[in-house]
């Protein structure tokens, strides 16, 4: 499901060689300390939605006709897509997609023995507004045991915007121990800090993504 880009490469090996790229064209160290740094390419993982509800709103703790709230703590997550100079990226589109309360994605290859939330809308597909920004409410996903260790709670993000995409796994500041025993954050590197949603405010993060050409 990744595009042709990816073929043929380790996750590991394009995120250092995009990374690399990324820092030469802005002309070295010295001109790199004007530029902001690029988000760090993540893993897709083995769970993007292959079965959708109709309903891919920016609220995924409501679905139209229920009569409950997703259950779990509710947060907000907002930020800006911008490019490597600052510029806001205008009608990027940002999929969206974790797992629920208690660790369990609505995807027939997770085999959790624990719950699937049927008011959980677990996806958004959204288009960042004239400054680059974008906003979504959820549910603060839990972490879960998995094939590669236990994954910390984390979001997963397909973002693209004028000319590149980016897949990422966004992480949030206040699990800070949990993300350091995380594999795939560990495999980050220098560049995990990119991937960190900041709590602001009580059940309010926030995180901006940074593509390397807009």
């Amino acid at each position: 499901m990744l595009d042709e880009q990816y073929d043929g490469m380790t996750r590991r090996a394009f995120a250092g060689s995009a990374l690399a790229a990324a820092f030469a064209l802005t002309g070295g160290a010295g001109a790199a300390e004007t530029m902001l740094r690029p988000t760090a390419l993540g893993d897709l993982g083995p769970f993007y939605p292959i079965e959708r509800l109709a309903e891919e709103d920016a609220d995924l703790t409501w679905i139209k006709g229920h009569k409950k709230r997703a259950a779990g703590h509710v947060i907000e997550v907002s930020g800006r897509v911008l490019d490597r100079h600052g510029n806001p990226v205008r009608g990027a589109v940002l999929e969206v997609w974790q797992a629920n309360a208690v660790g369990r994605y609505a995807h027939p290859n997770d085999i959790a023995r624990t719950a699937i939330d049927p008011d959980f809308q677990g996806y958004a597909q959204i288009r960042t507004g004239a400054g680059g920004d974008w906003r979504i409410t959820t549910i603060k996903p839990a972490a879960y045991d998995s094939p590669i260790g236990r994954r910390t709670p984390h979001i997963h993000f397909d973002v693209r915007g004028r000319s590149q995409r980016l897949v990422t796994q966004m992480y949030f500041s206040d699990d800070a121990a949990s993300n350091a025993a995380d594999t795939l954050y560990k495999g980050l590197g220098e560049w995990a800090d990119t991937a960190v949603a900041t709590l602001e405010m009580p059940a309010k993060y926030r995180w901006d993504v940074v593509l390397m050409d807009g």
